[in-house]
């Protein structure tokens, strides 16, 4: 299979349009660009290696910032939750269901496990899947499903996994405080790079009921995360003033990065306050131009005039405006 595009492949474009990294302003992720602070560690962060204990202190932590009923496990970055998931559910006839277009990592490493993929433009047409695969709110488009179609949805299905990565936006859309013992089936990610601006810490949350569970993390093996990774991260979720703050801040800038959008012709087609995605004419037009200026964006390899723009840090915002104008 073909390696499966992503945003954050500055390396690309520096390749194609040359500068140095530091010249670029990279808008082609979902990242927080305004990181939580990661104050200086003791050295033994460093050193030891991750302990039950600090184990539970980050699980723990997640629970209670997600207001989750079932326990769960960390792993390194949603990603690695992606990668591993294929292999531990059981189903006789292999047939997943993925709601579409999304990212694109879930049906790659499906395929990689030899399981047979239906592509789905609604909630209805996954009814009857042995696997069903929901991102929830959705990337590209930002597409948002409640609590109670998800969890209606985990009837008709053998497993259902909802793959919230962006839910910290909007956490009245997650499953996690609804989920009850009737929900076994069902398997929630979560991130913590991306709402944190934290993405190179390699941090994300599976939860489930306590045998999945136990599956991940006999699949991820001792030590999957890092000590620093566990100590940042259970500092950040317990952070709900940062957290608050964070969400008004995304919110207003997102509506100004639309605004200068519609300035300069593009239409909103969605997104979320972390990223936003527009049509234009030509994508790979609109992304070569702006790559002169080096800013970089993503485009998709399904849409000619899909192109999908990250938040600029304080700084970014003028040069993205006389980039766009020019």
């Amino acid at each position: 299979m073909d390696r499966c595009e992503h945003g954050g492949d500055l390396d690309r474009a520096i390749s194609k349009f040359g500068g140095n990294r530091e010249d670029w302003l990279d808008l082609s992720t979902g990242i927080n660009p305004n990181s939580y602070n990661v104050y200086e560690h003791t050295p033994h962060f460093w050193r030891d290696l991750p302990d039950q204990q600090l184990i539970d202190l980050v699980t723990h932590s997640a629970k209670f910032a997600y207001q989750a009923k079932f326990n769960c496990v960390p792993l390194a970055g949603v990603q690695q939750a992606i990668q591993l998931f294929p292999s531990i559910i059981e189903a006789k006839t292999k047939n997943a269901f993925i709601l579409y277009p999304t990212y694109n990592e879930h049906e790659a490493q499906l395929c990689r496990a030899g399981w047979q993929i239906t592509r789905c433009k609604n909630l209805t047409q996954m009814f009857g899947a042995d696997c069903a695969i929901v991102v929830n709110p959705n990337n590209p488009d930002g597409r948002q499903f409640l609590p109670k179609e998800l969890l209606q949805l985990s009837n008709k299905v053998g497993t259902l996994i909802i793959d919230e990565s962006f839910c910290d936006l909007y956490p009245h859309l997650s499953v996690l405080p609804h989920m009850t013992n009737h929900h076994q089936n069902v398997i929630v990610f979560r991130s913590l790079g991306k709402f944190y601006g934290l993405a190179g810490l390699r941090l994300g949350f599976v939860f489930s009921c306590g045998e999945t569970l136990n599956q991940f993390a006999e699949a991820a093996g001792k030590w999957a995360v890092s000590t620093p990774a566990l100590s940042i991260g259970a500092m950040a979720l317990k952070d709900n003033n940062w957290r608050q703050q964070t969400l008004v801040k995304l919110r207003c800038d997102a509506l100004y990065l639309d605004r200068i959008a519609c300035q300069n012709g593009l239409a909103s087609l969605g997104g979320t306050d972390l990223f936003r995605l527009y049509q234009c004419n030509n994508a790979k037009k609109t992304q070569e131009k702006l790559a002169g200026y080096k800013i970089w964006t993503r485009i998709f390899n399904y849409s000619e005039d899909w192109i999908r723009f990250g938040l600029p840090a304080k700084d970014g915002w003028i040069r993205l405006e006389e980039a766009m104008q020019s």
